[in-house]
């Protein structure tokens, strides 16, 4: 019996089992075998012996322990299931012994690859994050304007129709899908429990600003998505998904349907001619491809947002939670405790006492509510601990007592309860407040009218023979520090003004070496001359 018939049974009764290995015990060799064969297809490669396996999982795994009996029985129970085909390798046949000797070449089959790329899927759907792809919308928006440009050509080019086409939804794809995984990672991430609280703080602030961008990156370039689909749909763009519908349907199978599987559609130039049942199942994905996309970027009603719409209100949103995460995580590392971990240890210490009096004392201890002696401090209480300190080593027993009011014991307050007390009559203190005030501002106003000068004069010359009296003398040192510090070094003029606004000191050096001196009531002020000015700025009958 042949091989093959020695299958036959399994293969007919039961069917194909591409997933059956991922119940048995050498679930992990049975992947390692079909991950070596879906490695193999990506290189363009269609048979591999036993040999070649063997080769390629001691080079991934870098495990040399795996024997070639154990590859072979591997591949003799993955054909069974139906993820490998055998076919007899005549290649290395030089002698009838080798033609009677079983050599197979293994290939996977149609179930074997659905399994792989299923179970691939699904593992990446696991470890995929996803990420908001700002790059994708800038590729899209330039697929969408060279789609203009065909869709505008009276004669467009079906290859290049069709480039476009496959690599807008390509790009298309990969957005949409990215942008799910993220927002799904992303509400993971916000709803967790147990975790780095200080490391998920610390990436809350890249996390933020990385969704930032993207939302500025969607408003700008969907607006100009949306404007672009808008153009492309009023050029024609039905033309361009019918030639990349019959470009797509030139390789397809025929049908075998014969003309009564044909239906008209129209071409490029208008006119109908018939069509196979493949292009007309790649028109109608082509169609609902489009209209997908002009959906993701183009409102329909104030009721259908676009789903950049909802994709940039999912993003607002997810920064307001993730600002509440953190803010709640703050709060719960800074400040409020629970105690319901104390009560119940408390709760289990009272269930312990021995005795009614181990209870109070815990109580005691736990609570210190026992009666307070020192709710206050008269004077009697004052003169009896004058005459009679008590160490702090006196029992309270034997301290004298405190006496207090016995309305404080009923009410909490000393004073009796009724009218409030009569407000305080504050108008004389007032009017004494009122006259002190004016009577400085008019200190302050004859020091600067006795200050000011009529023109430019010697520092020597203020104030006359007499000198300054404390108070022009006081409001002097004033004036002449904001000029000084106003002084750029190395000049010998400089004005300044005082904080106040009302005066203005312009000075100018004469002579450093000569030293003159002021008489004021406080004594004598000496310096070099200087050549001053002082303007009062004040309006008349006040200050400002």
């Amino acid at each position: 019996m042949s091989r093959a018939a020695s299958h036959l049974p399994s293969s007919v009764t039961a069917g194909p089992q591409p997933f059956a290995y991922l119940s048995t015990p050498n679930a992990a060799l049975y992947g390692q075998v079909l991950r070596v064969f879906a490695q193999a297809r990506a290189r363009f490669t269609v048979h591999l012996r036993p040999e070649d396996v063997l080769a390629e999982l001691r080079r991934d795994t870098g495990i040399t322990t795996v024997a070639i009996e154990s590859v072979s029985a591997a591949l003799e129970q993955l054909e069974s299931w139906g993820n490998l085909r055998a076919d007899a390798d005549t290649g290395r046949v030089t002698t009838v012994e080798d033609f009677h000797r079983a050599r197979y070449l293994y290939q996977l089959t149609r179930h074997g690859q659905a399994a792989v790329a299923a179970i691939a899927a699904y593992e990446q759907a696991l470890g995929h994050r996803g990420q908001l792809q700002a790059v994708a919308l800038e590729d899209i928006a330039e697929q969408l304007a060279s789609l203009l440009v065909l869709a505008r050509d009276p004669n467009p080019d079906a290859a290049k129709a069709h480039l476009a086409l496959l690599g807008l939804v390509d790009r298309f794809s990969s957005l949409a899908d990215n942008a799910e995984a993220f927002m799904a990672s992303l509400r993971r991430t916000i709803d967790f429990q147990d975790g780095d609280e200080d490391g998920f703080i610390a990436y809350k602030d890249r996390l933020i600003g990385y969704i930032e961008r993207f939302i500025a990156d969607l408003a700008n370039r969907g607006a100009q998505i949306a404007d672009l689909l808008g153009q492309v749909n009023a050029s024609g763009v039905s033309r361009l998904l019918i030639l990349a519908s019959q470009r797509e349907a030139a390789d397809a199978v025929p049908d075998g349907e014969g003309p009564a599987g044909r239906s008209g559609v129209s071409t490029v130039d208008g006119s109908t001619a018939p069509a196979t049942t493949a292009v007309t199942a790649a028109l109608a994905t082509w169609e609902n491809r489009w209209r997908g996309l002009t959906d993701w970027f183009v409102s329909r009603g104030a009721h259908h947002p676009s789903q950049a719409k909802l994709l940039r209100a999912s993003a607002v949103s997810a920064i307001t939670n993730l600002v509440n995460t953190v803010s709640a995580l703050n709060e719960r590392r800074g400040g409020r405790v629970d105690r319901s971990a104390d009560f119940r240890a408390l709760a289990r210490f009272f269930a312990e006492a021995r005795s009614d009096e181990d209870a109070h004392r815990l109580w005691r201890a736990a609570f210190a509510l026992t009666p307070a002696r020192h709710l206050s401090v008269d004077a009697e209480t004052e003169e009896l601990w004058s005459r009679d300190q008590p160490s702090s080593a006196t029992p309270w027993e034997q301290a004298p007592p405190l006496r207090i009011s016995p309305r404080l014991r009923e009410t909490g307050s000393y004073e009796r309860r009724g009218s409030p007390n009569k407000v305080a009559d504050r108008s004389a203190a007032r009017a004494f407040l009122a006259e002190q005030a004016e009577a400085e501002a008019a200190q302050t106003a004859a020091a600067r009218s006795r200050l000011a000068t009529d023109g430019p004069t010697l520092l020597s010359e203020l104030g006359g023979p007499e000198g300054l009296d404390r108070q022009a003398f006081r409001l002097f040192l004033a004036v002449l520090g904001d000029a000084l510090a106003a002084r750029v070094p190395g000049e010998a003029e400089c004005s300044a003004m005082t904080g106040d606004g009302t005066m203005e000191v312009r000075l100018k050096l004469v002579d450093e070496s000569t030293i003159i001196d002021i008489p004021t009531q406080d004594g004598v002020l000496s310096g070099p001359e200087h050549i001053i000015e002082i303007l009062d700025l004040a309006p008349a009958g006040g200050t400002r």
